[in-house]
């Protein structure tokens, strides 16, 4: 059972994973939401799996708590979505990147 479970997510998720587009995203953070694969779960503009990254800036998070909740997501802070996985891999730096980015879609 538990086989098919993985398999259903893996599908889903690799459906999902196309229609996030890179051309939404900037070409210098681009590389960075490959590289995390954050176009598995998030667009720009609209809801996928995750919250679209405007609706991220619109929670008016500072830049830190966005890299805190990167690295320890709350699923509290996003009722109606699946709970996000940490992401402890994203190094600091990069993850600003991102949470700077975020917060200029306001």
């Amino acid at each position: 059972m538990k086989k098919i479970s993985k398999f259903i997510l893996a599908v889903t998720l690799g459906t999902f994973a196309f229609q996030a587009n890179a051309e939404d995203f900037p070409a210098d953070i681009k590389p960075l939401m490959q590289k995390y694969t954050c176009f598995a779960c998030h667009k720009v503009d609209a809801r996928l799996v995750g919250p679209a990254y405007m609706d991220v800036a619109k929670k008016k998070y500072s830049n830190a708590k966005i890299v805190e909740l990167i690295a320890n997501p709350k699923p509290e802070n996003w009722p109606g979505y699946p709970p996000m996985m940490a992401l402890k891999n994203v190094p600091k730096a990069d993850a600003m990147k991102i949470a700077s980015w975020i917060n200029s879609l306001k």
